[in-house]
């Protein structure tokens, strides 16, 4: 079991899950829809069987390059401590348990579910033809929010869509930034980023221009639900660790990418998550 933490990079859960739950208690406080401990094991459950599967399979994917780059030829198939075999057994397993989990939940999310392991596994072939592979990136991820609201409630709505949108947004542009690393080797080896067609600087500006468009869908909502001060601070943290991932990384220096793609963006997802939530509670119990 370890070895597989290691495949899929667990701990990266921390980037979508927090909008997931941000997803599920929008659904229960906003509408009459009552909450149900069993369906949030199920929505944590399918947001583990899905990301496994898309980690795991883009490590499948991608174990030849993977050993060609020196940033990555240690991961777990090149350095063999999995097998190929191992881990797309290991996808298959995912799919399936995803699948079968979201029939327990509605019948939409039944219906869905072959769309959402679409996307999340059609990312790892995109950087091979197309330099956008970002966006898809940031496209599964924001399934997590609009899946959460309907698996507790059955329909769709403004309000997590916004969310959705916010997390497209982000994950794209923190994705380029993290892709600055291996602008030479893509295009040595004729794959396709941000970075690599057009440079670092250019790269940092649509990034820049994107968590710009994620801030904004953070503090949309505001105009279709009553939120307590509370929520506003989560905003405020948010957009304030956009910033400060932008402060890190420069044109002429991108020796802290790793600080700015992982710890920046894990506490900006984990706060404002938390603010939601404690919003949420607070006027849900005590009209705060």
């Amino acid at each position: 079991m370890k070895k597989y933490f290691s495949l899929v990079l667990f701990a990266h859960s921390v980037f979508a899950l927090p909008f997931a739950l941000i997803g599920f208690f929008l659904g229960v406080t906003t509408t009459e829809n009552p909450f149900n401990w069993l369906k949030l094991v199920l929505v944590l459950l399918c947001m583990v069987f899905a990301r496994n599967s898309a980690m795991a399979f883009n490590r499948y994917l991608d174990r030849n390059i993977d050993a060609k780059n020196p940033r990555t030829k240690m991961r777990d198939i090149p350095a063999g401590k999995v097998s190929a075999k191992e881990a797309l057994l290991f996808v298959i397993i995912n799919c399936i348990l995803f699948i079968l989990t979201t029939a327990f939940i509605n019948n939409l999310c039944l219906y869905l579910s072959p769309v959402a392991l679409f996307v999340v596994l059609f990312y790892s072939y995109t950087k091979r033809f197309t330099a956008l592979c970002h966006l898809v990136l940031g496209l599964g991820l924001s399934l997590a929010p609009i899946g959460a609201y309907i698996a507790v409630t059955g329909v769709f709505n403004l309000v997590p869509v916004l969310y959705s949108f916010a997390v497209l947004f982000w994950v794209s542009g923190f994705d380029i930034i993290y892709a600055l690393q291996d602008e030479d080797f893509d295009r040595d080896e004729k794959l396709h980023s941000i970075p690599a067609a057009l440079g670092i600087k250019n790269a940092l500006n649509l990034s820049i221009g994107l968590h710009v468009l994620s801030a904004l869908c953070v503090i949309l909502p505001v105009c279709f639900t009553t939120f307590s001060w509370v929520y506003y601070v989560g905003v405020a943290f948010f957009c304030f660790m956009l910033i400060y991932q932008h402060l890190l990384v420069k044109p002429n220096d991108i020796s802290k990418v790793n600080k700015a793609f992982a710890t920046t963006n894990g506490m900006a997802s984990v706060i404002f998550a938390i603010c939601f939530l404690l919003d949420a509670f607070l006027r849900t119990n005590y009209n705060f």
